[in-house]
């Protein structure tokens, strides 16, 4: 029996220190649960403790699903991973990119390689976010364009965007980017459902991923925990955390908007994501069919290409696959992760990992912003990993 006294003990300690309001975990290995833990609150001024059944923002993660959905039309043979974005969305068909060291969106050149589903989901189209790097020509033309703007379908957005130039060509480079998005319109194009419908009915409905919307319905309100920042957002490990309500805008997640994206938006909780998970297996039944599941768990960036966050510089131990990062060895980040190991997190602080090598799959919800990536993820899942051997 593995001994996880020694994560307990380091996520208690995160609570204490008032780094996370509250932190829950479930860890499986070979599909069965061998740890489920929660401790502290979900909402500190109201003293509720926090339980497994809370809901939690997922941000980020929403993207895991959008994947899942995506190759799911894959493997029923609507399109294929290397067909071009523009044989739906025509407007992607016209294209420009910024020529190196431009000094304005409209010093641009033609496109030389179309961009494909492929592209979109490992996240070498040469599109942004318009999040993460700020300060950068393309980083303001999204926000001057409203691309980001929740009350606009998606099928509004997509003209919008289209009219932006792309970062690079694509394919030769990785940048983490709005795609998903074009993916839920993908979808939304072929099925004739809206985004949250497709959603609903192919997946959530089907897993009983009951608690998992882009809104907290009725009597689940009081369920959703509270969401928080810390005394400093590059300070992870600065005790202090205070209320953070109007994220990422007034009373998201209570009222419906016309966004609906395939980026993030969503809520979950940990049992939800954990359903999802255990869909996403090597070498059990599942969602995809076991080659789609392979292929959305490769390295499908060149060996010259990593994952490069511009407040974080490159980082050359991971690829990317389709629709998480992918562990090409161990690092000083993650010392113990093992090779192919995929994994992602959201800007709440939720995160997940697979590791197909050692059968080891976790889910951890905490709600703390600017959560992504931050020590309390990379230093629990060592402990987790040590205690499974």
């Amino acid at each position: 029996m593995a001994d996880f006294s020694a994560s307990h003990a380091l996520a208690k300690t995160y609570v204490e220190r008032q780094f996370l309001p509250g932190f829950s975990s479930v860890v499986l290995q070979h599909g069965k649960v061998v740890d489920s833990f929660c401790i502290g609150h979900a909402n500190l001024e109201a003293g509720e403790l926090l339980r497994p059944d809370h809901i939690h923002r997922i941000f980020s993660n929403t993207k895991l699903i959008t994947s899942a959905l995506t190759l799911m039309l894959v493997d029923e043979g609507h399109f294929g991973l290397d067909d071009a974005v523009k044989n739906w969305i025509p407007e992607f068909g016209k294209l420009r990119v910024l020529r190196p060291g431009a000094a304005s969106v409209d010093d641009t050149e033609a496109l030389q390689t179309d961009v494909t589903i492929r592209h979109l989901l490992s996240h070498q189209s040469g599109l942004s976010h318009g999040v993460f790097d700020p300060g950068t020509l393309i980083y303001q033309a999204y926000i001057d364009s409203g691309v980001r703007s929740p009350n606009l379908a998606l099928k509004d957005v997509m003209p919008l965007l289209a009219s932006l130039p792309l970062s690079f060509q694509p394919g030769t480079n990785w940048d983490y980017a709005i795609g998903a998005d074009l993916l839920a319109r993908l979808a939304e194009i072929i099925t004739g459902q809206a985004w949250a419908d497709v959603l609903r009915t192919r997946i959530f409905e089907p897993l009983g991923m009951a608690d998992t919307a882009y809104v907290v319905h009725g009597g689940n309100a009081s369920r959703l925990a509270a969401f928080y920042r810390g005394a400093d957002l590059w300070k992870p490990k600065l005790p202090g955390l205070h209320p953070h309500p109007n994220v990422p805008w007034p009373n998201a997640f209570f009222h419906p908007v016309a966004r609906q994206a395939g980026t993030g938006g969503l809520v979950s909780t940990q049992a939800d994501y954990l359903r999802l998970l255990m869909q996403l297996q090597p070498g059990q039944p599942g969602l995809l069919k076991p080659a789609t599941l392979a292929e959305m768990m490769r390295d499908q960036l060149s060996a010259d290409v990593c994952v490069n966050f511009q407040n974080m510089g490159a980082l050359q131990h991971l690829g990317f696959g389709l629709g998480g990062a992918v562990t090409r060895r161990a690092s000083a980040m993650q010392p113990n992760s093992v090779p192919g190991e995929f994994q992602w997190g959201g800007l709440a602080g939720t995160h997940w990992c697979i590791s197909p090598a050692n059968g080891i799959t976790i889910v951890q919800m905490a709600q703390r912003h600017f959560g992504f990536w931050n020590p309390f993820w990379f230093d629990y899942k060592q402990q987790v990993y040590d205690a499974l051997g």
